[in-house]
């Protein structure tokens, strides 16, 4: 039996099918951009990109979680 997925990474599966793109895809975006905060980089993804604020904020999450060694 597999474990669901908790956490951030929980939303990867319907951001993908919500807004047509990978995972790294967005994370490459995340970590190319001048912005370094949590919450610009939600309200960058939301403005400039339509994400909605949970999906922008379980990416910023886990990408910047990556960044500083977690997961």
């Amino acid at each position: 039996m597999t474990a669901a997925v908790k956490g951030p990474a929980g939303y990867f599966p319907s951001i993908e099918k919500k807004y047509g793109r990978p995972i790294a895809e967005w994370k490459d975006l995340i970590r190319t951009s001048p912005l370094t905060r949590h919450m610009e980089l939600v309200s960058w993804l939301k403005t400039e990109h339509g994400l909605g604020h949970g999906h922008a904020n379980a990416l910023v999450a886990h990408t910047l979680a990556e960044a500083s060694g977690g997961r």
